[in-house]
């Protein structure tokens, strides 16, 4: 009976082991051995209360500055190294403890010892099995630590010029080319300048970034996405502003390059990144930094801001990442049918994305960005911006961790940024907070932000009116800025004509209609007759059929019913004649 009240008591090295695995302790408390499991509890549940309070006491910028911490990410490593040791040694002895437990209850009095009991192997080969497994999360969380270092400290995503370091598959070719034909290279106008440090952002300031998206095939460099992030850290208020690559006479901000290029860049705007990176004379920085410190310089001067830093995904690589991502959902506004979409060299193909919901994968989203044989350059950057939104909020870590290997490669290959691995907590912080619902975007396109040159396929800038929209772009009435896109997207010519004696009727009315954002102006040639009580609005020669925004706004801004005529002496879309009860309106005062 005394055999099987021994045996009835056993308990399983097997159960042991695998409590053991859940936390230390555990197995040895199962077993019966209360003090050992104790001793080996203590450890991780002090650790565990320290951390507790370290992170109960740390704001959330300071938790994202701990992993995007180098010294912590090594630390981790050494750590997990000790924790793989001490649960190993708790394991196997919660494992033995239990054994020889088992012997000693199954000798009865102990006068002739411990039971020899014989070791099953079903047992010893759990305890492999639960060592295999508690020693492979450990392999994962090193590796997982291991990519993390690598990737801040490669040099291959964090290029500021502190950095020396180059990757392999992101490195220009030497002496690449820009699209088009370049101008003569201006000669040197000085010494090289020094690399200069980016004073940090201090966390109050409007804070600007610059995201760059370059195609680099056929070994040029061309920035053809040009989009500056604008963040209000106060309000958490958020603006976007495209510039379209194929814009010249961009202005050169006052200093070396001035002297060199003239006081504006003749170029396109998606070649000054290659005239510029390789002029030491012209801007500060390294190889690596002083192209795109030229082009946030030149983009600056345009906005009137301070454009702190930059990020560059070349087109090949935002592929991967999106791949990597496991692809992007986007809410396709508009159905694009692109008969020409370029696909190689001499090579196109037919592209048509439907309206409504699209997940699409890396070259999908790519092609939906960059298509722009069949639409304007509005829409262009306007689905530019809304692939970005879209990654944006689709960005859940319980995808992304498990991707992380495939993710990171595809980031090393992608992505270049100057963002200070100090700053990077901060800035992750701020865009954790800003609401992303409420986004104000604004595509500098034809005809109210510049001048359409169809002949030679490139814009001018109106910088004034540019940076009238990034200056108020937290402040204006988003209504407002919304009717500006639409109405100029339409691109109605409009001649106001005073019908009254009043001077300069015409001329405000036109300011006013421009600050709405449609193209009007006051010609000399004035109405002649009797003046009419109420506003006059003709559209010519059938133009009223791309013009129903236009037609709309106007006709619900002057309460009249818009009339049609034909006459081919009349180079205007719309007439609007002023009479005597036509609103007395004017631009908004400059400020």
């Amino acid at each position: 009976m005394q055999g099987l009240d021994a045996r009835a008591r056993a308990r399983s090295p097997f159960a042991a082991a695998f409590l053991s695995l859940v936390f230390p302790g555990l197995g040895h408390a199962y077993a019966g051995a209360t003090n050992r499991a104790l001793g080996f509890a203590a450890a991780p549940i002090l650790l565990i209360a320290l951390l507790a309070g370290v992170v109960q006491r740390m704001d959330r910028v300071d938790l994202i500055g701990l992993v995007f911490n180098p010294f912590l990410l090594n630390s981790i490593f050494v750590v997990n190294i000790i924790l793989l040791l001490y649960r190993l040694v708790a394991i196997i002895d919660a494992y033995r403890v239990t054994v020889w437990m088992n012997a000693a209850q199954a000798g009865g009095d102990g006068r002739l010892g411990n039971a020899r009991l014989s070791r099953a192997p079903a047992s010893i080969a759990g305890l492999l099995a639960i060592l295999l497994v508690m020693a492979g999360s450990h392999v994962v969380v090193a590796r997982y630590d291991m990519l993390a270092l690598d990737a801040l400290t490669s040099g291959c995503i964090f290029v500021g010029d502190d950095v020396k370091a180059t990757c392999e598959g992101q490195a220009d070719a030497p002496g690449a080319g820009a699209s088009g034909s370049p101008g003569p290279e201006p000669s040197a106008v000085g010494s090289a300048l020094p690399a200069s440090e980016i004073p940090p952002w201090d966390g109050r300031e409007r804070l600007n970034i610059l995201l760059i998206g370059a195609d680099k095939q056929g070994g040029g460099h061309r920035t053809d996405t040009l989009i500056t992030v604008s963040i209000d850290p106060i309000t958490r208020k958020v603006a976007m502003f495209s510039l379209p690559r194929d814009t010249r006479n961009v202005p050169i901000p006052p200093g070396p390059a001035r002297s060199a290029w003239g006081s504006v860049f003749s170029e396109k705007i998606n070649a000054f990144y290659l005239r510029n990176r390789e002029r030491a004379d012209l801007w500060p920085g390294t190889d690596a930094t002083r192209g795109y410190n030229g082009l946030k310089s030149v983009l600056g001067e345009l906005y009137e801001l301070d454009i702190k830093y930059f990020v560059e995904v070349d087109f090949d690589g935002f592929k991967a990442v999106v791949d990597a991502v496991g692809g992007v959902t986007v809410n396709v506004q508009l159905p694009i049918v692109d008969d020409t979409y370029p696909a190689g060299i001499d090579r196109n193909l037919r592209l048509y994305i439907p309206s409504g919901i699209q997940h699409m994968n890396g070259t999908q989203a790519l092609r939906y960005a960059r298509s722009r044989n069949t639409s304007s350059d509005f829409d262009r950057g306007a689905r530019q911006q809304r692939i970005l939104l879209s990654m944006r909020q689709q960005a859940d870590p319980q995808t992304l961790i498990p991707r992380l290997p495939e993710l990171v490669d595809a980031l090393k290959l992608a992505v270049k940024t100057d963002i200070p691995l100090d700053q990077l907590p901060n800035l992750l912080g701020l865009a954790t907070e800003v609401d992303t619902k409420d986004i104000r975007s604004y595509v500098f396109s034809p005809p109210f932000y510049q001048e359409d040159v169809p002949t030679g396929y490139w814009t001018l800038p109106y910088p004034d009116r540019i940076r009238a929209a990034v200056r108020d772009a937290f402040t204006v009435d988003p209504e407002l800025a919304a009717r500006r896109e639409v109405l100029s997207g339409e691109g109605a010519t409009i001649w106001v004509l005073n019908g009254t004696n009043a001077i300069n009727r015409g001329s405000r009315l036109a300011g006013y209609l421009e600050n709405e954002g449609l193209q009007a102006s006051a010609p000399r040639v004035q109405t002649a007759g009797a003046v009419p009580a109420d506003t006059t609005i003709v559209v010519y020669n059938g133009a009223q059929t791309g013009l129903t925004a236009t037609i709309a706004y106007l006709e619900s801004r002057f309460a009249v019913k818009v009339t049609t005529a034909a006459d081919p002496a009349i180079r205007a879309d719309v007439i609007i004649t002023i009479g005597w009860n036509t609103p007395d309106l004017g631009p908004p005062p400059s400020s």
